[in-house]
């Protein structure tokens, strides 16, 4: 192997978030039968991914998102990406879809960077590797998405940096993030040859100011000061069946 090696992944579910936004003109030019007829097919729909997730074979997660560009944001993780491509195709053919339009959506696969490993074990055997590639998304009050590149530019280009050297960036980069354990929740896609970005990184807290926090102090190290490129972020609030019906109400 070469000095700047590529680096061994691990990967686990697929992942899928579609954006949305409602057509608010549309939706309250229906009559109230209609759009009550929308939400109980939408809501049978998330009854079913409730259900794939509670056989553990996904995870799903929906949120209201601020801003413009996007109200709300459905995250899905499936074990293939044809069960991903069926979850679209199901939803697009829900009365509620017809209300909605896709600005934006993120195709990956929850992926485990993996610096450091011992060769000739499995580390899918270690159920602590199993719980993070295999998550079951955990529904906090808030969620942040952006994705990321790493920079590849004169001489700050990631990939022609050394194993070591990566290594040892990374040691320090993971080190800030597990400061924020037990607050912020932390799912990264790798999407190279799936999306625009080299990854996904989608936060969940219950203090939205832990997300200005981790992404502010992770600026400072130098894998993010140096080499970090990013896309817009998308930040929300969760919804459950009843919290999605009150923000449809007009």
């Amino acid at each position: 192997m070469s000095a700047n090696e590529a680096l061994l992944t691990l990967e686990g579910w697929y992942t899928y978030h579609n954006f949305r936004t409602i057509n608010w003109e549309k939706w309250k030019a229906a009559s109230a039968a209609e759009r009550q007829e929308a939400l109980d097919e939408l809501n049978e729909l998330i009854r079913t991914w409730e259900a794939n997730e509670g056989e553990n074979q996904g995870s799903t997660a929906v949120y209201s998102i601020l801003g413009h560009k996007a109200d709300l944001v459905f995250m899905f993780l499936r074990p293939t990406m044809q069960e991903l491509d069926e979850i679209k195709t199901a939803f697009n053919k829900t009365r509620f879809a017809a209300y909605t339009e896709a600005p934006y959506s993120y195709v990956s696969v929850v992926e485990l960077s993996n610096y450091v490993h011992n060769p000739g074990e499995d580390p899918k055997a270690n159920p602590h590797v199993r719980d993070r590639l295999y998550p079951i998304l955990p529904k906090w009050e808030h969620i942040c998405f952006y994705p990321m590149n790493k920079k590849r530019d004169l001489q700050d280009n990631w990939y022609m940096l050394s194993m070591q050297e990566r290594q040892e960036m990374m040691r320090s980069h993971g080190l800030i993030g597990r400061s924020y354990a037990g607050r912020v929740k932390q799912i990264i896609g790798g999407s190279v040859g799936f999306d625009d970005w080299e990854w996904g990184v989608t936060l969940f807290a219950n203090d939205p100011l832990e997300f200005k926090h981790i992404v502010y102090e992770m600026r400072f190290d130098e894998v993010s000061a140096r080499f970090g490129e990013f896309g817009n972020f998308l930040v929300g609030n969760v919804l459950n069946v009843e919290t999605l019906a009150k923000k449809l109400e007009v």
